[in-house]
């Protein structure tokens, strides 16, 4: 379930535990009314159905959602923000589906250039689980395995925090930093406890986002035959931005809309003085 789906769960399982209404409307109503009085914010009931639909029954498709509102959604079940929300929850989905197998080093041991004494190995755990048939040929024990796994996923976790640096994807899944912060016109990876104000928007981090989330930096290469049907844009104080998925605007927080041919035409290709 992705971190803004429970988000929204969470939020209508709250009013739905408090309230003697039985509708999606119902709950909306008294959902923004709650959240108003709260935190003197206002969603309106029009966007909690819209929400209700997308993320719950799933008969609309999921739409974007601003960072506010994910921010103040969150401050209703009693968080920070969303970024908070979307820690706690991977910290507890870790915490219920995972082994911990501790790893003791010699003290006087040197390894990777400075002494580690303790080394921290997550491994994920799977109902009804099988050994491969060639772990078991090769009397392969629980360790090897173990290493096995981590080097295949990136699930090793070293004791000493990363230095306070913008990382590369290997980095994140070597030291468990979950953010990532828009550059612009892209999404890159961060440790979350970097304090270098460059990084101050940092958000969960998202490897399909980052991958394929992007601000389109040449609008006049944008054609109806070539992109109609696979951008999206946002237009703010006159100007026309396209990106290559939906969502929402990173640069004003606006959620995005498909892509017309008319906007195309207009805003897209090499525009004609004065046009």
């Amino acid at each position: 379930m992705s971190k803004r789906k429970l988000l929204i769960n969470k939020v209508f399982e709250k009013i739905k535990a408090k309230s003697d209404k039985d509708t999606k409307n119902g709950w909306a109503t008294e959902l923004s009314d709650d959240i108003d009085k709260k935190l003197k914010f206002t969603i309106s009931i029009k966007t909690l159905s819209r929400y209700y639909d997308s993320y719950i029954t799933g008969t609309k498709e999921e739409t974007g959602i601003e960072t506010l509102i994910l921010n103040k959604l969150s401050e209703y079940l009693d968080y920070k923000d969303f970024a908070d929300f979307s820690r706690t929850f991977i910290k507890n989905d870790e915490e219920a589906n995972q082994t911990t197998v501790k790893i003791s080093v010699d003290k006087d041991e040197e390894s990777i250039g400075e002494k580690i004494s303790n080394i921290i190995i997550n491994i994920t755990n799977e109902q009804n689980f099988k050994m491969p048939e060639f772990m078991k040929k090769n009397g392969m024990g629980i360790m090897e395995i173990a290493l096995l796994i981590c080097l295949a996923t990136g699930s090793v976790f070293f004791s000493k925090k990363p230095e306070g640096k913008a990382l590369g994807f290997t980095g994140i899944l070597q030291s468990g930093v979950h953010c990532m912060y828009w550059d612009k016109s892209e999404y890159k990876p961060v440790d979350c406890q970097d304090k270098n104000p460059i990084y101050n928007h940092k958000i969960p981090f998202d490897y399909e986002r980052m991958e394929y989330f992007k601000r389109i930096e040449r609008k006049d290469t944008l054609t109806v035959d070539n992109a109609f049907g696979k951008v999206w844009y946002s237009k703010y104080n006159g100007e026309v931005d396209f990106f290559t998925d939906d969502g929402v605007d990173p640069n004003n927080g606006r959620e995005l809309r498909k892509a017309t041919e008319y906007i195309i035409d207009k805003y897209g290709g090499i525009q004609e003085e004065g046009q």
